[in-house]
């Protein structure tokens, strides 16, 4: 796991509740061509930290969303707005040097994400370039980001966990909604989750095809307990706008998850130690 950055001082809020996946955004960033979405409003840090503050979650993680491909610059502004309460997955080239990975953590990225989702053609986790990567990763005490179809995922998955990199998949690891959990793909992950060294986030369920995400939640549970699993909202909920609410994503978890110890794992134990809070 990470070390804990110099930014948790004394006096830095308690880890009380962590939010492990939302978004900054703005219209006036140049986007990706190589994209399968798009922001429709501004989303500013200061209206995230409004939205944590209401719900009494002490802290965020921000995911550099894919339409702005490796410019990772509102990203990093907004970490930089609140050293303390948020950490940051960025998009870079596999090319990155070590120096550079170190510049990134040193400015709150705690980890890399691969969104390789609805890629045209997937990259190769396992060529010298992207293991060169994941190795720069586990030196640096930085993680992997995941974010891939489930029946694409049992093919990339062993690549990087081979380099010994720590990974962390989105949204339930992505399963196949037809196969759900005895795809092959969420097998791989229940696999990884058992081997210690892959979390899962229990986030958008309305990007599971329409599956009940509770098998998929005793399953996780089962295969590796509360210690590999973080919950998100995926604020501002792309795609879906207008549709979810940030109490709801609350809730749900509450429902998955009705033990409270458990819980409290999942919302702080785990990702203050994963993401260095």
């Amino acid at each position: 796991m990470n070390e804990r950055p110099e930014s948790n001082r004394a006096g830095a809020l308690p880890v009380i509740a962590v939010d492990c996946h939302a978004h900054v955004m703005a219209l006036d960033r140049p986007l990706s061509p190589e994209r399968h979405s798009a922001p429709k409003r501004d989303v500013t840090v200061e209206q995230y930290i409004g939205v944590l503050d209401r719900h009494r979650i002490s802290h965020g993680l921000l995911t550099a969303p894919s339409f702005y491909g490796t410019d990772n610059s509102l990203l990093l502004e907004a970490l930089a707005s609140q050293p303390d309460r948020l950490r940051g997955t960025a998009i870079v080239e596999p090319t990155i040097d070590g120096d550079a990975l170190r510049d990134l953590r040193s400015q709150g990225i705690c980890g890399v994400r691969l969104n390789w989702l609805r890629k045209k053609s997937l990259p190769d986790a396992s060529s010298p370039a992207y293991q060169h990567l994941f190795s720069l990763l586990r030196e640096a005490g930085m993680h992997v980001e995941l974010y891939l179809e489930g029946d694409l995922l049992a093919g990339v998955l062993p690549q990087i966990r081979k380099t010994g990199v720590n990974v962390v998949l989105d949204h339930f690891g992505c399963p196949d909604p037809v196969e759900r959990v005895n795809g092959r793909g969420f097998r791989q992950v229940l696999e990884a989750v058992a081997s210690g060294d892959t979390w899962v986030k229990l986030s958008a369920p309305f990007r599971l095809g329409g599956a009940d995400p509770q098998p998929y939640v005793d399953a996780l549970l089962a295969a590796g307990g509360p210690q590999r699993l973080v919950w998100a909202t995926d604020w501002p909920w792309v795609g879906h706008e207008d549709d979810i609410t940030y109490q709801q994503c609350i809730d749900w978890l509450r429902a998955w998850i009705p033990d409270d110890d458990k819980r409290k794992i999942i919302l702080a134990d785990t990702p203050r130690d994963l993401f260095g809070f």
